[in-house]
């Protein structure tokens, strides 16, 4: 009996314990919960929304409010057609705006501000210290698709001068207010005014005329028309030729040439004073794969003074003959035709890869598989022998090694082409003097 009331304390302390950690676990859960409540409420965003956030057109609704915050209220305005555009909706990167001034819109009473909103609108960041490294004459397309503005800047006049001295002009207007905002997705700049609508043939710089070029100190001012037809022009043509140089050796650097743009800095001088020319090329690819005599024979594939389109190159005949800057030596069409033909064009008889890989103003290049063999429009007996002829009188088509060779078909053939009139038949040349100078 007298375990009883022990018993009976021992099971009231249990239960009065169980109660107390009951309450204590009940204050720190509440706690607990009360504490990560605030938290609780906060989407998780998923990947692609946090990628969609970042694009410029999700920032449409608060370009507005920015353009209208800046002093630009036309562009504000005009905010609302980009997200109506399937252009604009597309670009999923950072952009940069060139905002002209509400008092330089409403003097172009035929613009449309939208369609000038999207031309003033390019992909990525240039910010107004990247903008002052771009080479003079940089074309970057717009949001319009096939519009490109253009990029120039003033140069530094004495050494005194610094890089933040340096004007930025796009297509031709002035950057006044540089990097007005700039979040990391959206860079704006402020223009002097606006610029003028842009043509289909912005991006292609052999459209440019003669007023997209500055003035420049020795230079006369431009010819007469009547000057101009007679080939006059001896002091701008040499201004215009340098331009499309500079821009030929960029781009093709730029796309796999790099060794014919080496080739045509190392002999500048000389291809400055051409009219024009056309040039057949091999891209890095090919000549590192085995075709080094084209490092040796640059001057042998290039045309002077003569701009050779594709559709010229496709109306040549049989026999033509093309001057090169190899004196004396002269390429010959031993194929016509175009050139996804059956049987396509053929000068010296390899068959041109890729036409118009680059063309400006003034320099037309076309690919070629394998560099030219020295051939002469003479007697062919000996060249027959070294191509082979075949059975019904067509000519195999042959590498530089006498040996027939797939690289000049796509379908790894070697294809049949017509012979060639008696008369213009060519045969190989072997030259004592060969110029193995490079170039």
């Amino acid at each position: 009996m007298e375990s009883s009331p022990k018993l009976s304390i021992l099971l009231i302390l249990s239960l009065s314990i169980i109660i107390s950690s009951t309450a204590i676990d009940g204050v720190e859960t509440t706690t607990f919960t009360s504490n990560l409540s605030p938290l609780s409420p906060q989407p998780q965003i998923s990947t692609s929304d946090h990628f969609h956030d970042h694009s410029f057109s999700s920032h449409t609704n608060l370009l507005a409010p920015i353009l209208s915050h800046l002093g630009f209220t036309q562009l504000a305005m005009a905010v609302p057609s980009l997200s109506a555009d399937s252009t604009s909706t597309a670009w999923s990167g950072p952009s940069t705006l060139f905002a002209p001034s509400d008092s330089s819109l409403r003097t172009c009473f035929s613009c449309s501000i939208p369609d000038l909103l999207h031309e003033h609108i390019v992909p990525g960041l240039f910010s107004i210290d990247y903008l002052r490294k771009l080479a003079f004459g940089t074309k970057i397309e717009t949001l319009s698709p096939g519009r490109c503005i253009t990029v120039t800047s003033t140069s530094l006049k004495n050494d005194s001068a610094t890089p933040s001295t340096v004007k930025v002009f796009i297509g031709g207007v002035e950057i006044t207010h540089p990097d007005l905002f700039n979040n990391g997705v959206l860079i704006i700049h402020g223009i002097q005014g606006y610029i003028a609508p842009l043509s289909p043939f912005s991006c292609d710089v052999e459209r440019l005329s003669s007023l997209s070029f500055p003035f420049q100190e020795g230079v006369t001012p431009p010819v007469t028309s009547t000057t101009h037809q007679q080939g006059i022009g001896t002091l701008v043509q040499p201004a215009i030729m340098r331009l499309m140089l500079r821009d030929a050796m960029l781009r093709l650097r730029n796309n796999g040439f790099t060794i014919l743009s080496l080739a045509m800095r190392v002999k500048y001088p000389e291809l400055k004073n051409l009219v024009n020319m056309t040039v057949f090329a091999l891209d890095d690819v090919s000549i590192f794969s085995g075709s080094h005599g084209y490092i040796s024979s640059v001057r042998f594939h290039i045309v002077p003074n003569h701009y050779l389109s594709t559709a010229d190159l496709e109306r040549l005949p049989v026999g033509a003959t093309l001057p090169t800057l190899e004196r004396g030596q002269a390429l010959v069409v031993t194929s016509a035709g175009g050139f996804n033909t059956a049987v396509p064009m053929r000068i010296n008889y390899v068959r041109v890869k890729v036409p118009d890989v680059m063309r400006n103003l003034k320099i037309v290049v076309h690919a070629v598989y394998l560099p030219f063999p020295r051939i002469h429009p003479t007697s062919a007996a000996a060249f027959d022998e070294m191509m082979g002829i075949g059975g019904e009188g067509q000519n195999i088509v042959a590498a530089e090694d006498g040996a027939c060779s797939a690289v000049f078909e796509e379908d790894g053939s070697c294809g049949m082409v017509p012979p060639m009139p008696a008369q213009v038949k060519p045969s190989a040349v072997v030259r004592s003097d060969e110029d193995h100078h490079g170039l």
